[in-house]
């Protein structure tokens, strides 16, 4: 069946069909592969080629005309999903289903059907942009990428554990929750979130306690050495896929010779003899089913060995690979591609307030087992001194260029601003001595004032003259020295005065007599 075929494929004129003469129709279809290689997902693909012009085939009245527009994400999605890119022939991947509604109209929808349910597939048909094997990975990467079927795949943000990180007390996946806007994050139980379903053990930790710890182990498992090791493991692994794809081979060779000697059988009868005819035609079929079910077999078999990567290039990017893991041009979903490759997920159980059990399986089925701080963001303790020493004499703007001066950096390696000086202020409950200036044994004026039940105007006089002992404290602030006798003593003055009687009983605050 001539079935309509997308963009950048054309029938020839034999009838065969074939990729786009046009040059510039095959490099910008060539390129959506291509950039979802380095990209891992269609919206990655479209904003690579945002500004770019890509080809279409219009519909209508223009239909089968080569036309151009934007590049779209559903368009790209359908670029990558459509099997005629692979050089396989496909019929049957949706079905219409029609309902009637209430009113009697009539409703059809179109769904796409799995592929072991399309009614035709036949691979290699012909000429493509990119191979089968390719198209069942690139199928198998968007799939991955399908958040609503609970995929988790790598996304933008600075913790390279997102999306593969568990809770190791219930089992659930633990979300990123970003605190700051400079990327720093948490790991949180989704199943703790819940109150009716949290147990004891769902807590949340620092990215950063976690994320390094994971990291190292990467890169010691990627040294030059560990590498050799993998190579020597995957060469005895391929020799093996060798060894069971020779028994393969040696089925599809022994169902070619039967199909082939059937063959010959069904052409040497007569054409007259119908009954002879037609018992070989239904043995020669049976013989061809079994080829065609030998070599997908077969191809089977190829498809599920995985590739080896080049020794000399791997090597290469075993030495070169922490500084690669830190350059600037590493993108944080780049860190989390490669560190997908080889761990498979890290399950995180709390251990106690300080301390938690890290968990990392690996791919090939190893496990790795690690204790950490639950919190690495700590302020040194020196520098939780000097604030304390020097926050009633210095403003928090100061304190932070003083300790910046002495090269302290916060617990996020990052220098002390007004705002990291308040933070520690209200962690360690330092409170500033400019609220409460006395020293132990004396109180304020206005303290002295309210226990004698005068305005505390009345009480500036004795202390300039001496009757009463005070200190000028800081913002000329006023301490008293007191205890119980001079309080017993400052009672009876104040009530054998007149004076100070009718000053007793005004109320400064509201001018009125009580």
């Amino acid at each position: 069946m001539r079935l309509p075929l997308p963009v950048g494929m054309v029938y020839a004129d034999d009838g065969t069909i074939t990729v786009d003469p046009d040059e510039e129709v095959r490099t910008a279809v060539a390129d959506v592969f291509t950039l979802f290689d380095q990209h891992g997902s269609a919206l990655g693909v479209v904003r690579a080629l945002a500004g770019r012009r890509f080809p279409r085939r219009d519909t209508g009245v223009w239909d089968g005309r080569l036309g151009w527009g934007r590049l779209t994400h559903g368009r790209a999605a359908a670029v990558l999903k459509n099997p005629v890119y692979a050089g396989a022939y496909a019929f049957g991947r949706s079905t219409s289903i029609r309902k009637v509604r209430p009113d009697g109209t009539v409703v059809t929808s179109v769904s796409r059907r799995p592929r072991d349910q399309w009614a035709v597939l036949i691979p290699d048909h012909h000429e493509g942009y990119i191979s089968w094997q390719r198209f069942l990975q690139i199928e198998a990467k968007l799939a991955a990428n399908r958040t609503r079927t609970k995929a988790r795949p790598p996304r933008e943000g600075v913790p390279v554990c997102q999306g593969i990180i568990f809770c190791g007390s219930c089992g659930f996946p633990m979300n990123t929750r970003y605190r700051r806007a400079d990327g720093t994050a948490d790991y949180v139980c989704t199943r703790a979130r819940s109150d009716a379903l949290q147990s004891p053990g769902c807590h949340s930790i620092a990215a950063t306690a976690v994320d390094p710890q994971v990291v190292d182990l990467l890169l010691a498992a990627l040294t030059p050495e560990q590498v050799h090791l993998a190579l020597a493991a995957a060469d005895e692994v391929h020799h093996r896929h060798q060894r069971s794809h020779r028994a393969a081979e040696l089925a599809v060779e022994r169902a070619r010779y039967e199909a082939e000697r059937a063959e010959r059988a069904f052409s040497q009868v007569e054409p007259e003899n119908r009954l002879v005819a037609r018992s070989l035609e239904s043995r020669w079929e049976a013989k061809l089913a079994a080829l065609a079910q030998a070599e997908t077999a077969l191809a089977d078999l190829i498809a599920a060995e995985p590739a080896l990567p080049e020794a000399a290039r791997l090597r290469e990017l075993a030495r070169d690979l922490p500084a690669l893991w830190q350059a600037p041009t590493t993108t944080a979903k780049d860190r989390k591609r490669l560190l997908r490759t080889l761990i498979a997920d890290v399950t995180v159980r709390h251990v106690d307030d300080a301390r938690a059990h890290i968990g990392v399986r690996w791919h090939t089925g190893a496990v790795d087992e690690i204790t950490c701080d639950r919190r690495t963001n700590r302020n040194p303790t020196q520098a939780v001194d000097i604030v304390r020493e020097l926050l009633d004499t210095r403003t928090d703007a100061e304190i932070a260029q003083h300790l910046n001066s002495l090269g302290f950096t916060t617990g996020n390696c990052r220098p002390f601003t007004v705002n990291s000086i308040r933070h520690i202020r209200a962690q360690h409950a330092i409170g500033s001595r400019r609220n409460n200036p006395t020293e132990q044994g004396e109180i304020t004026v206005p303290q002295a004032a309210r226990i004698l039940g005068i305005h505390e105007a009345a009480v500036y006089p004795w202390i300039r003259s001496g009757e009463m002992a005070g200190r000028q404290a800081r913002h000329r602030r006023w301490c008293i020295t007191w205890d119980s006798d001079i309080e017993a003593y400052w009672r009876e003055r104040v009530a054998t005065s007149s004076h100070l009687k009718r000053r007793a009983n005004t109320n400064y605050e509201t001018g009125q007599a009580v």
